[in-house]
């Protein structure tokens, strides 16, 4: 049921479509550029590396772990509270030492040993894992196809529900939301991980949902309306679903946002990016995918039902 507020709009949101094309490739080369330039701030999860958990009796400003792990040798490390001020996760990327050895688990003890020291009071050590470069190469790779397998899924889907210039509709909207998303990480170095990865891929399943919506409003009515071209019965369409893409990016946005502000550093990439790709979403939901559709020549004849042939005949006296 339509909010009262949205009814009866009569938006030309394909009037705009022009500056949004504009926006869109900016945003785009923008991403890519970030990309290649600065590249991706991978996680322990992709680079390898040793995670260290560890509580103290008091809460504990982050500076001063830091401050003590410099003191112990070990000036690289991220340093982050974990839930409260008194849990730190620390992660530290491999490396080799001058002796040409590479750090193994055995890293852990010379953390430990530095926050001991440096600390006023005990200090537990919690949990320490360690991912090899060859793990994280993997999971590099893995990821990488899992990104590109959903696309290519989501590509054959929309083709067999709607119409090949749909189905690229939705796919060139999609791959706008992921390289926008991923973009924002390269160009400000946001640690990029398995949650943010899990985020990226939530994002494309969340763009799909906008998008079919709007797909399948747009199917039914160039099916039911008999005057106007292709762009006014978008419009038409965009505006009867508007008020429906906008309360339920809302109230992602709500649950999200609490999330990001609430939910502590260590899930606030994860909540990021989601927070990104819903608004981009939306946004390519509207614009991206029924510009491309524009673009791509759709018409009324390409989306009316095909007449089987001597269909009516059983019906005839």
């Amino acid at each position: 049921m339509q909010m009262r507020l949205f009814k009866d709009l009569k938006i030309d949101f394909m009037g705009r479509r022009r500056e949004a094309m504009i926006f869109s490739a900016a945003l785009i080369l923008i991403s890519i550029g970030a990309l290649v330039v600065r590249g991706l701030n991978f996680g322990l999860d992709f680079t390898g590396g040793t995670l260290i958990e560890v509580g103290y009796e008091n809460a504990v400003e982050l500076s001063a772990v830091r401050a003590g792990l410099v003191t112990g040798g070990i000036p690289d490390a991220t340093v982050q509270h974990f839930g409260t001020s008194r849990d730190v996760l620390i992660r530290i990327a491999p490396k080799v030492e001058k002796a040409g050895e590479a750090v193994g688990p055995n890293l852990s003890d010379r953390v430990f040993a530095a926050l001991s020291a440096a600390a006023t009071g005990p200090v537990e050590l919690r949990r320490v894992e360690f991912v090899g470069p060859q793990v994280g190469d993997e999971l590099t790779e893995d990821g990488g196809l899992a990104m590109l397998y959903a696309i290519l899924g989501i590509l054959v889907y929309v083709a067999l529900r709607f119409e090949y210039r749909f189905a690229m509709g939705s796919v060139i909207a999609l791959v706008h939301d992921v390289l926008i998303t991923i973009g924002l990480f390269a160009l400000f170095q946001i640690p990029f991980d398995l949650p943010v990865l899990a985020a990226v891929l939530a994002v494309i399943g969340y763009s799909l949902n906008d998008t079919i919506v709007v797909f399948d409003r747009i199917r039914e009515n160039f099916r039911k309306i008999r005057k106007g071209d292709a762009v006014s019965i978008i419009n038409t369409s965009l505006n009867q679903t508007i008020s429906r893409t906008l309360v339920t990016s809302l109230t992602t946005l709500l649950v999200l946002s609490a999330l990001f502000i609430f939910g502590g550093e260590i899930i606030h990439s994860f909540a990021l990016a989601l927070i990104v790709g819903v608004v981009i979403g939306t946004y390519s939901s509207i614009y991206v995918a029924s510009t491309s559709v524009i673009l791509m020549g759709v018409s009324k004849a390409d989306l009316m039902p095909v007449k089987k042939e001597g269909e009516g005949l059983d019906s005839m006296p």
